[in-house]
């Protein structure tokens, strides 16, 4: 979207994104703009920044490449490892560098939301290490069935709070944080957990996380000669697929997939496909793509992974789908069930519930993918949180 002078409008991708919020959010929203602008490009925060990811978060990390499912699949399977991170998953990659931000603002409490609960452990840790006060909002369902994290937060020091009103999920967690936040911005910043939200959160998350795929870009070629044919990333909000795509936007060879959670996939059943089954809408003080009744009111999402179960998306994830750059396509709780427990019977690596309809979609689509591909799969985070709910669904024998 551009200005009347022609110019690009900051903050959109395309006509996606803005910054729609009451009048009492704009203050923070643009004091957190000029920090990114003053403060990031700094040496003092890119030299802090680059040290914490390599001697605190362990970057960078791996690209695997499973010998035993290629065999199987008649094409080579790699995995970018964020499972190895610090915390278990990708998240500590922005929750540090936002962190950082906060401590050389001068604020003295990090707030979060959180719904599988990776983002929220990712605060905790990093508001411990910087010694920040630190509040994570997050939906009761969540709550229960990611109590692990929830222990986890506790042990670094931070207050959960359980939003119990609406579906108890994601969106209700992201409201609360929100109007939290209007009542005490001038010491706290609001980490953003995903690429969505208000300008420029969506920007700002995406910013730090592509350190994902550009590692993971660099490594293929070293490793194997030349860029991978498919890349692979699960969308909910967006940011580990943004941080794993974006950097291969402009290779025009490489195929890009997003993979939304299509929750039990039976006709009536919640979802949360936004960009494959939504229209445009405004969540969260963005313009994207939103799932909606026929009146324009937001729908309830449902998905067997808390991280994914959000009637939203990221805003350049909309504009991705609707320039066709990137292919958004769809994966089910019980093909998800199969990836979780495949991964983990024939490579020994038990992945996250939400990296698990990435590979649930490569595992699904074996036929349309020819002999020989190379085929680079997010793994966005572990599976461990997810161990006491994935067994509800799992026979043992």
């Amino acid at each position: 979207m551009k200005t009347l002078d022609g110019k690009p409008r900051p903050g959109y991708f395309g006509e996606f994104g803005g910054r729609y919020v009451a009048e009492v959010l704009l203050p923070p929203l643009v004091e957190l703009e000029k920090a990114i602008e003053q403060i990031m490009p700094t040496p003092e925060f890119q030299d802090r920044y680059a040290d914490l990811l390599t001697n605190y978060c362990g970057r960078e990390t791996p690209v695997f490449y499973c010998d035993i499912l290629s065999e199987q699949l008649g094409f080579d399977l790699y995995l970018k490892r964020e499972d190895l991170l610090h915390t278990g998953a990708h998240k500590i990659n922005n929750a540090i560098g936002q962190a950082l931000l906060a401590k050389m603002m001068g604020k003295k409490n990090i707030i979060a939301e959180t719904g599988a609960g990776q983002h929220g452990v990712a605060t905790a840790t990093a508001a411990a290490k910087f010694g920040l006060g630190c509040t994570i909002f997050m939906g009761a369902k969540d709550v229960e069935r990611q109590a692990p994290n929830v222990q986890r937060m506790k042990l670094l020091g931070a207050t959960v709070v359980p939003v119990t009103y609406g579906t108890g999920t994601l969106k209700a967690a992201i409201n609360q944080a929100l109007r939290f936040w209007i009542t005490c911005q001038e010491d706290t910043l609001y980490v953003f957990g995903t690429a969505a939200g208000p300008h420029p959160f969506p920007t700002l998350v995406r910013d730090l996380q592509k350190v994902i795929g550009t590692e993971a870009r660099r490594q293929m070629v070293e490793r194997t000669g030349s860029l991978p044919d498919i890349v692979v990333a699960a969308v909910g909000g967006g940011s580990n697929a943004i941080g794993m795509l974006y950097p291969f936007i402009e290779d025009k060879e490489v195929k890009l997939v997003g993979v939304e959670a299509g929750g039990t996939g039976e006709p009536g059943c919640m979802t949360s496909a936004s960009l494959n089954l939504g229209r445009p809408g405004v969540v969260h003080g963005e313009l994207t793509m939103l799932l909606q009744d026929e009146n324009g009111q937001i729908d309830d999402s449902g998905s067997i992974s808390a991280g994914l179960d959000y009637p939203g998306v990221g805003p350049e994830h909309a504009y991705l789908h609707s320039i066709g750059r990137v292919n958004y396509e769809v994966a089910y709780d019980d093909q998800a069930i199969d990836a979780f427990q495949r991964l983990t019977r024939f490579e020994g690596i038990i992945p996250a519930l939400e990296s698990s309809h990435a590979l649930a979609w490569v595992f699904n689509h074996v036929d349309e993918i020819p002999a020989g591909s190379k085929v680079l799969v997010n793994l966005s985070g572990r599976g461990d949180k997810d161990l006491n709910h994935a067994m509800k669904y799992i026979n043992l024998k």
